[in-house]
Protein backbone atom coordinates (compact mmCIF):
# COMPACT_ATOMS: atom_id res chain seq x y z
CA UNK A 1 0.00 0.00 0.00
CA UNK A 2 0.95 3.61 -0.95
CA UNK A 3 1.62 5.36 2.43
CA UNK A 4 1.45 8.96 2.14
CA UNK A 5 1.92 12.00 4.86
CA UNK A 6 0.78 15.01 4.13
CA UNK A 7 1.29 18.42 5.98
CA UNK A 8 -2.48 19.23 7.16
CA UNK A 9 -3.26 15.31 7.85
CA UNK A 10 -0.33 14.26 10.30
CA UNK A 11 -0.56 17.37 12.22
CA UNK A 12 -3.79 16.39 13.13
CA UNK A 13 -2.62 12.64 14.08
CA UNK A 14 1.02 13.08 15.18
CA UNK A 15 1.11 12.13 18.78
CA UNK A 16 2.35 14.52 21.81
CA UNK A 17 6.04 13.39 21.28
CA UNK A 18 7.56 14.19 18.37
CA UNK A 19 9.75 10.96 18.00
CA UNK A 20 8.18 9.45 15.04
CA UNK A 21 6.05 10.75 12.51
CA UNK A 22 2.94 8.48 11.61
CA UNK A 23 1.41 7.21 8.37
CA UNK A 24 -1.80 7.86 6.73
CA UNK A 25 -2.80 5.34 4.25
CA UNK A 26 -3.97 6.44 1.22
CA UNK A 27 -3.86 5.11 -2.89
CA UNK A 28 -2.50 8.50 -4.75
CA UNK A 29 -1.17 7.29 -7.34
CA UNK A 30 0.96 9.69 -10.49
CA UNK A 31 1.11 13.04 -7.73
CA UNK A 32 3.17 15.66 -9.43
CA UNK A 33 5.59 17.78 -7.20
CA UNK A 34 8.71 20.03 -7.98
CA UNK A 35 11.42 18.34 -6.26
CA UNK A 36 11.54 14.60 -4.82
CA UNK A 37 13.90 13.66 -2.18
CA UNK A 38 14.62 10.25 -1.97
CA UNK A 39 15.91 8.49 1.64
CA UNK A 40 15.05 9.74 4.53
CA UNK A 41 18.25 9.13 6.87
CA UNK A 42 19.12 12.16 8.69
CA UNK A 43 21.22 13.79 5.54
CA UNK A 44 17.82 13.27 3.17
CA UNK A 45 15.92 14.81 6.48
CA UNK A 46 18.03 17.31 6.85
CA UNK A 47 18.46 18.35 3.12
CA UNK A 48 14.85 18.04 2.15
CA UNK A 49 14.37 20.14 5.27
CA UNK A 50 16.79 22.95 3.97
CA UNK A 51 15.64 23.16 0.77
CA UNK A 52 12.00 23.45 1.53
CA UNK A 53 13.17 26.23 4.01
CA UNK A 54 14.80 28.03 1.01
CA UNK A 55 11.66 27.79 -1.74
CA UNK A 56 8.61 27.53 0.39
CA UNK A 57 7.00 27.90 -2.97
CA UNK A 58 7.44 24.98 -4.07
CA UNK A 59 6.34 21.59 -3.79
CA UNK A 60 8.51 18.76 -2.46
CA UNK A 61 8.04 14.98 -1.17
CA UNK A 62 10.06 12.45 0.58
CA UNK A 63 10.34 9.31 -0.37
CA UNK A 64 11.61 6.33 2.25
CA UNK A 65 11.69 2.65 1.66
CA UNK A 66 11.02 1.99 5.16
CA UNK A 67 7.90 2.13 7.52
CA UNK A 68 9.79 4.53 9.29
CA UNK A 69 12.08 7.45 9.23
CA UNK A 70 16.14 7.32 10.02
CA UNK A 71 16.02 3.61 11.17
CA UNK A 72 19.75 2.88 9.85
CA UNK A 73 22.39 4.12 9.89
CA UNK A 74 20.90 7.37 11.33
CA UNK A 75 19.27 5.32 14.46
CA UNK A 76 22.27 3.34 14.40
CA UNK A 77 25.24 5.54 15.15
CA UNK A 78 27.12 6.14 18.28
CA UNK A 79 24.89 9.16 19.10
CA UNK A 80 28.44 11.73 19.50
CA UNK A 81 28.47 15.48 18.22
CA UNK A 82 32.18 15.08 17.13
CA UNK A 83 34.13 18.52 17.27
CA UNK A 84 36.00 18.08 13.98
CA UNK A 85 39.42 17.05 15.54
CA UNK A 86 40.61 14.36 13.32
CA UNK A 87 40.03 15.96 9.57
CA UNK A 88 42.57 17.36 7.14
CA UNK A 89 42.85 21.15 8.01
CA UNK A 90 41.30 22.78 5.17
CA UNK A 91 39.27 20.25 3.92
CA UNK A 92 35.45 19.67 3.26
CA UNK A 93 35.21 17.20 6.01
CA UNK A 94 36.72 19.70 8.16
CA UNK A 95 34.93 22.85 7.65
CA UNK A 96 31.79 21.03 7.83
CA UNK A 97 32.02 19.14 10.83
CA UNK A 98 32.93 21.96 12.50
CA UNK A 99 30.02 24.22 11.04
CA UNK A 100 27.23 21.33 11.89
CA UNK A 101 28.32 20.90 15.67
CA UNK A 102 28.28 24.33 16.25
CA UNK A 103 24.67 24.21 14.39
CA UNK A 104 23.67 21.12 15.87
CA UNK A 105 23.93 22.51 19.34
CA UNK A 106 22.08 25.37 18.14
CA UNK A 107 19.16 23.63 16.66
CA UNK A 108 18.63 21.22 19.88
CA UNK A 109 18.49 24.70 22.30
CA UNK A 110 16.27 26.07 20.30
CA UNK A 111 13.89 23.08 19.36
CA UNK A 112 14.08 21.77 23.02
CA UNK A 113 16.18 18.57 22.35
CA UNK A 114 18.13 17.18 25.09
CA UNK A 115 21.75 16.86 24.43
CA UNK A 116 25.12 16.33 26.83
CA UNK A 117 28.28 18.24 25.90
CA UNK A 118 30.21 15.58 27.97
CA UNK A 119 33.36 16.09 26.32
CA UNK A 120 35.90 14.19 25.14
CA UNK A 121 39.77 12.35 25.99
CA UNK A 122 41.84 11.01 23.23
CA UNK A 123 44.13 9.22 25.42
CA UNK A 124 47.98 8.47 24.49
CA UNK A 125 48.53 5.42 26.15
CA UNK A 126 52.24 4.43 24.94
CA UNK A 127 55.21 7.17 24.50
CA UNK A 128 54.78 6.19 20.15
CA UNK A 129 51.49 7.55 20.11
CA UNK A 130 52.26 11.12 21.49
CA UNK A 131 53.83 12.70 18.59
CA UNK A 132 50.36 11.64 16.97
CA UNK A 133 48.63 13.26 19.99
CA UNK A 134 50.18 15.96 19.35
CA UNK A 135 49.64 15.94 15.51
CA UNK A 136 46.07 15.83 16.28
CA UNK A 137 46.20 18.66 18.44
CA UNK A 138 48.03 20.81 15.89
CA UNK A 139 45.38 19.72 13.23
CA UNK A 140 42.40 20.63 15.97
CA UNK A 141 43.63 23.83 16.28
CA UNK A 142 43.78 24.74 12.42
CA UNK A 143 40.22 23.50 12.11
CA UNK A 144 38.93 25.78 14.99
CA UNK A 145 38.21 23.23 17.16
CA UNK A 146 36.53 24.93 20.03
CA UNK A 147 38.51 25.15 23.74
CA UNK A 148 41.27 22.39 22.51
CA UNK A 149 43.67 21.14 24.90
CA UNK A 150 46.75 18.58 25.89
CA UNK A 151 46.40 17.27 29.40
CA UNK A 152 48.80 15.31 31.08
CA UNK A 153 48.31 12.36 33.45
CA UNK A 154 47.00 14.43 36.36
CA UNK A 155 44.51 15.94 34.00
CA UNK A 156 43.35 12.98 32.71
CA UNK A 157 42.34 11.61 36.30
CA UNK A 158 40.37 14.72 37.01
CA UNK A 159 38.20 14.36 34.19
CA UNK A 160 38.10 10.73 34.26
CA UNK A 161 39.11 9.29 37.28
CA UNK A 162 38.87 5.41 36.28
CA UNK A 163 40.92 6.71 32.95
CA UNK A 164 45.13 5.82 32.72
CA UNK A 165 47.12 7.41 29.88
CA UNK A 166 50.29 9.80 30.01
CA UNK A 167 49.08 12.41 28.06
CA UNK A 168 45.55 13.29 25.93
CA UNK A 169 43.73 15.81 24.28
CA UNK A 170 40.29 16.73 26.27
CA UNK A 171 38.01 18.38 23.50
CA UNK A 172 35.12 19.61 25.93
CA UNK A 173 32.83 20.61 23.19
CA UNK A 174 32.20 16.94 21.77
CA UNK A 175 28.78 16.13 23.02
CA UNK A 176 26.38 13.54 23.01
CA UNK A 177 22.42 12.82 21.86
CA UNK A 178 20.48 10.74 19.93
CA UNK A 179 20.94 11.52 16.62
CA UNK A 180 17.25 9.90 15.35
CA UNK A 181 15.54 12.00 17.60
CA UNK A 182 17.08 15.03 16.16
CA UNK A 183 16.56 13.18 12.65
CA UNK A 184 12.90 13.01 13.17
CA UNK A 185 12.81 16.57 14.18
CA UNK A 186 14.06 17.69 10.88
CA UNK A 187 11.04 15.36 9.41
CA UNK A 188 8.44 17.48 11.27
CA UNK A 189 10.01 20.85 10.34
CA UNK A 190 9.60 19.41 6.77
CA UNK A 191 6.51 18.53 7.22
CA UNK A 192 5.16 21.47 8.96
CA UNK A 193 6.51 23.77 6.24
CA UNK A 194 3.96 21.72 3.93
CA UNK A 195 6.22 18.61 2.72
CA UNK A 196 4.88 15.56 1.87
CA UNK A 197 6.88 12.20 3.45
CA UNK A 198 6.13 8.62 2.58
CA UNK A 199 7.02 5.54 3.74
CA UNK A 200 7.16 2.42 2.30
CA UNK A 201 7.96 3.49 -0.98
CA UNK A 202 11.11 1.15 -2.57
CA UNK A 203 12.11 3.32 -5.17
CA UNK A 204 13.44 0.83 -8.42
CA UNK A 205 13.22 2.90 -11.40
CA UNK A 206 14.15 6.80 -12.62
CA UNK A 207 13.49 7.44 -15.94
CA UNK A 208 12.13 10.19 -18.59
CA UNK A 209 8.12 10.44 -18.48
CA UNK A 210 7.10 9.77 -22.43
CA UNK A 211 3.67 11.32 -21.88
CA UNK A 212 1.33 13.31 -20.01
CA UNK A 213 -1.08 12.19 -17.52
CA UNK A 214 -4.17 11.52 -18.29
CA UNK A 215 -6.48 14.61 -18.46
CA UNK A 216 -3.50 16.85 -17.29
CA UNK A 217 -3.04 20.21 -19.19
CA UNK A 218 -0.09 21.07 -17.95
CA UNK A 219 2.17 19.35 -20.47
CA UNK A 220 5.35 17.93 -19.92
CA UNK A 221 5.56 20.16 -16.61
CA UNK A 222 6.95 17.60 -14.88
CA UNK A 223 8.98 15.22 -16.90
CA UNK A 224 11.00 12.42 -14.32
CA UNK A 225 9.15 9.53 -13.26
CA UNK A 226 9.53 7.90 -9.69
CA UNK A 227 8.31 4.36 -9.41
CA UNK A 228 8.85 1.85 -6.58
CA UNK A 229 7.95 -1.95 -6.36
CA UNK A 230 4.76 -2.18 -5.98
CA UNK A 231 4.20 0.26 -9.07
CA UNK A 232 3.45 3.36 -7.73
CA UNK A 233 4.37 6.43 -9.22
CA UNK A 234 5.38 10.44 -8.82
CA UNK A 235 6.18 12.50 -11.04
CA UNK A 236 8.20 15.70 -10.69
CA UNK A 237 10.64 18.34 -12.08
CA UNK A 238 13.95 17.24 -10.27
CA UNK A 239 15.49 14.26 -8.17
CA UNK A 240 17.82 14.01 -5.28
CA UNK A 241 18.53 10.78 -3.94
CA UNK A 242 20.40 10.56 -0.60
CA UNK A 243 20.49 6.26 -0.49
CA UNK A 244 23.00 5.84 2.08
CA UNK A 245 23.71 2.13 2.11
CA UNK A 246 21.97 1.80 -1.24
CA UNK A 247 23.09 5.20 -2.87
CA UNK A 248 25.57 3.27 -5.33
CA UNK A 249 22.63 1.22 -6.51
CA UNK A 250 20.31 4.36 -6.49
CA UNK A 251 22.78 6.37 -8.76
CA UNK A 252 23.30 3.18 -11.73
CA UNK A 253 19.40 3.33 -11.84
CA UNK A 254 19.74 6.45 -13.63
CA UNK A 255 22.83 5.25 -15.51
CA UNK A 256 25.96 6.45 -13.29
CA UNK A 257 28.77 4.13 -12.76
CA UNK A 258 28.54 2.18 -9.57
CA UNK A 259 31.86 3.41 -8.52
CA UNK A 260 32.29 4.59 -5.66
CA UNK A 261 30.84 0.76 -4.50
CA UNK A 262 29.02 1.05 -1.42
CA UNK A 263 30.32 -1.83 1.00
CA UNK A 264 28.66 -2.45 4.36
CA UNK A 265 30.98 -2.62 7.47
CA UNK A 266 29.10 -3.69 10.88
CA UNK A 267 30.46 -2.70 14.01
CA UNK A 268 29.55 -4.51 17.60
CA UNK A 269 29.20 -2.50 20.48
CA UNK A 270 29.40 -3.68 24.08
CA UNK A 271 27.36 -2.45 26.85
CA UNK A 272 28.97 -1.46 30.29
CA UNK A 273 26.77 -2.94 32.81
CA UNK A 274 24.17 -0.21 34.95
CA UNK A 275 26.50 -0.77 37.96
CA UNK A 276 29.88 -0.21 36.57
CA UNK A 277 28.40 2.82 34.55
CA UNK A 278 30.74 4.76 37.62
CA UNK A 279 33.72 4.20 35.53
CA UNK A 280 32.91 6.52 32.68
CA UNK A 281 31.95 10.07 32.50
CA UNK A 282 32.79 11.05 29.13
CA UNK A 283 33.85 10.09 25.67
CA UNK A 284 37.50 8.25 26.24
CA UNK A 285 39.07 7.60 22.94
CA UNK A 286 41.90 6.15 21.51
CA UNK A 287 44.79 7.59 19.61
CA UNK A 288 44.14 6.75 15.69
CA UNK A 289 46.39 4.39 14.24
CA UNK A 290 47.03 5.71 10.67
CA UNK A 291 47.83 1.87 9.62
CA UNK A 292 44.26 0.95 9.76
CA UNK A 293 41.72 2.12 8.04
CA UNK A 294 39.24 2.97 11.17
CA UNK A 295 39.43 4.30 14.36
CA UNK A 296 39.21 1.75 17.12
CA UNK A 297 37.38 0.62 20.31
CA UNK A 298 35.96 4.11 22.47
CA UNK A 299 33.96 4.66 25.48
CA UNK A 300 30.88 6.12 24.60
CA UNK A 301 28.20 7.70 26.87
CA UNK A 302 24.61 7.89 25.47
CA UNK A 303 21.63 9.52 26.44
CA UNK A 304 19.88 6.73 28.05
CA UNK A 305 22.16 6.60 30.79
CA UNK A 306 24.11 3.21 29.11
CA UNK A 307 28.10 3.38 28.26
CA UNK A 308 28.75 1.38 24.76
CA UNK A 309 32.15 0.37 23.94
CA UNK A 310 33.70 -0.16 20.39
CA UNK A 311 32.65 -0.79 18.09
CA UNK A 312 35.12 -2.96 16.27
CA UNK A 313 34.48 -3.47 12.26
CA UNK A 314 34.01 -6.35 9.82
CA UNK A 315 32.49 -7.01 6.63
CA UNK A 316 28.80 -7.26 7.01
CA UNK A 317 26.71 -9.92 4.85
CA UNK A 318 24.16 -7.59 4.19
CA UNK A 319 23.83 -4.08 3.80
CA UNK A 320 21.17 -3.63 6.34
CA UNK A 321 22.49 -6.71 8.56
CA UNK A 322 22.64 -5.76 12.04
CA UNK A 323 23.28 -9.55 13.26
CA UNK A 324 26.19 -11.69 12.49
CA UNK A 325 23.71 -14.22 11.23
CA UNK A 326 22.14 -11.60 8.80
CA UNK A 327 22.55 -12.17 5.05
CA UNK A 328 21.72 -11.10 1.70
CA UNK A 329 22.91 -13.39 -1.18
CA UNK A 330 22.98 -10.03 -3.60
CA UNK A 331 24.81 -7.69 -1.14
CA UNK A 332 27.37 -10.69 0.10
CA UNK A 333 27.85 -11.67 -4.02
CA UNK A 334 28.05 -7.94 -4.97
CA UNK A 335 30.70 -7.06 -1.95
CA UNK A 336 33.23 -9.82 -2.46
CA UNK A 337 32.86 -9.44 -6.30
CA UNK A 338 33.96 -5.85 -6.18
CA UNK A 339 38.28 -5.57 -6.84
CA UNK A 340 38.09 -2.53 -4.40
CA UNK A 341 37.05 -4.98 -1.49
CA UNK A 342 39.84 -7.31 -2.32
CA UNK A 343 42.52 -5.31 -2.73
CA UNK A 344 41.34 -3.61 0.64
CA UNK A 345 41.34 -6.85 2.03
CA UNK A 346 44.46 -7.65 0.95
CA UNK A 347 46.24 -4.47 2.39
CA UNK A 348 44.57 -4.84 5.77
CA UNK A 349 44.51 -8.85 6.31
CA UNK A 350 46.08 -9.02 9.80
CA UNK A 351 43.87 -5.91 10.92
CA UNK A 352 40.82 -7.64 9.55
CA UNK A 353 41.13 -11.14 11.11
CA UNK A 354 41.77 -9.61 14.50
CA UNK A 355 38.84 -7.74 14.20
CA UNK A 356 36.52 -10.56 13.44
CA UNK A 357 38.80 -12.16 16.33
CA UNK A 358 37.66 -9.98 18.63
CA UNK A 359 34.11 -9.47 17.37
CA UNK A 360 33.72 -13.38 18.16
CA UNK A 361 35.75 -13.43 21.64
CA UNK A 362 34.98 -10.44 23.55
CA UNK A 363 37.57 -10.65 26.08
CA UNK A 364 40.30 -9.79 23.36
CA UNK A 365 38.39 -6.66 23.27
CA UNK A 366 38.45 -6.22 26.79
CA UNK A 367 42.08 -6.18 26.69
CA UNK A 368 42.22 -3.59 24.53
CA UNK A 369 39.62 -1.67 26.34
CA UNK A 370 41.48 -2.36 29.79
CA UNK A 371 44.58 0.07 28.61
CA UNK A 372 42.22 2.78 29.59
CA UNK A 373 40.67 1.90 32.43
CA UNK A 374 42.22 -0.86 34.18
CA UNK A 375 39.62 -2.04 36.31
CA UNK A 376 37.19 -3.14 33.57
CA UNK A 377 36.49 -6.88 33.53
CA UNK A 378 34.98 -9.35 31.61
CA UNK A 379 32.01 -9.64 33.64
CA UNK A 380 31.68 -5.71 33.68
CA UNK A 381 30.24 -5.91 30.37
CA UNK A 382 27.77 -7.66 27.72
CA UNK A 383 27.15 -7.96 23.99
CA UNK A 384 24.99 -4.70 22.88
CA UNK A 385 23.57 -3.14 19.53
CA UNK A 386 25.42 -3.10 16.24
CA UNK A 387 25.56 -0.57 13.52
CA UNK A 388 26.41 -1.12 9.73
CA UNK A 389 28.78 2.05 7.89
CA UNK A 390 28.27 2.28 4.40
CA UNK A 391 31.66 2.76 3.47
CA UNK A 392 32.49 3.64 -0.21
CA UNK A 393 35.33 2.42 -1.96
CA UNK A 394 36.98 2.77 -4.92
CA UNK A 395 38.37 -0.14 -7.29
CA UNK A 396 41.53 0.68 -6.12
CA UNK A 397 40.80 0.11 -2.15
CA UNK A 398 40.78 3.04 -1.18
CA UNK A 399 38.23 4.42 1.26
CA UNK A 400 36.90 7.15 0.05
CA UNK A 401 36.79 10.03 2.47
CA UNK A 402 35.01 12.68 0.57
CA UNK A 403 31.70 14.14 -0.71
CA UNK A 404 31.01 13.00 -4.19
CA UNK A 405 27.60 14.04 -6.38
CA UNK A 406 27.03 12.34 -9.55
CA UNK A 407 23.89 12.91 -11.80
CA UNK A 408 23.29 10.52 -14.87
CA UNK A 409 23.07 9.92 -18.92
CA UNK A 410 21.27 11.55 -21.37
CA UNK A 411 18.28 13.80 -20.61
CA UNK A 412 17.59 12.61 -17.22
CA UNK A 413 21.27 13.69 -16.25
CA UNK A 414 20.48 17.13 -16.10
CA UNK A 415 17.73 16.76 -13.64
CA UNK A 416 18.89 14.24 -11.15
CA UNK A 417 21.47 14.90 -8.42
CA UNK A 418 22.67 11.38 -6.52
CA UNK A 419 24.71 12.42 -3.06
CA UNK A 420 26.79 9.43 -3.67
CA UNK A 421 28.80 9.36 -0.52
CA UNK A 422 27.92 11.53 3.06
CA UNK A 423 30.81 10.61 5.25
CA UNK A 424 31.43 10.00 8.84
CA UNK A 425 30.56 12.38 10.64
CA UNK A 426 27.52 12.75 8.65
CA UNK A 427 24.89 13.02 12.02
CA UNK A 428 27.21 15.93 13.43
CA UNK A 429 27.48 18.03 9.80
CA UNK A 430 23.93 17.12 8.82
CA UNK A 431 22.83 20.57 8.74
CA UNK A 432 26.29 21.54 6.81
CA UNK A 433 25.87 19.10 4.98
CA UNK A 434 21.98 20.13 4.01
CA UNK A 435 23.59 23.31 3.28
CA UNK A 436 26.04 22.72 0.97
CA UNK A 437 23.88 20.12 -0.86
CA UNK A 438 20.90 22.52 -1.26
CA UNK A 439 23.39 24.98 -3.05
CA UNK A 440 24.80 22.71 -4.79
CA UNK A 441 21.30 21.64 -6.16
CA UNK A 442 20.53 25.41 -7.26
CA UNK A 443 23.53 25.08 -8.78
CA UNK A 444 22.02 22.62 -11.28
CA UNK A 445 18.64 22.84 -11.47
CA UNK A 446 16.59 25.75 -12.10
CA UNK A 447 14.35 25.81 -9.19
Amino acid sequence: MFRILSGASARAVRSSQPKQLKDITTRHLHSSYDVAIVGAGIVGLATARELILRHPGLSFILLEKEKELAVHQSGHNSGVIHSGIYYTPGSLKARLCVRGATLAYEYCEKKGLPYKRCGKLIVAVEQEEIPRLKSLYERGMQNNVRDLSIIDAKGIREREPYCRGIMALDSPYTGIVDWRTVALRYGTDFEEAGGTVVTEYEVNDIFTVKESPVGSTEGMKHPIGIRDKKGNEVRCRYVLTCGGLYSDRLSQISGCSREPRIVPFRGDYLVLKPEKNYLVKGNIYPVPDPRFPFLGVHFTPRMDGSIWLGPNAVLAFKREGYSVYDFDTRDFADALSFRGLQKLVMKNMTYGIGELYRGIFIGEQVKILQKYIPELSLSDVSRGPAGVRAQALDRNGNLVDDFVFDGGVGDIGSRVLHVRNAPSPAATSSLAIAEMIADEVESRFSL
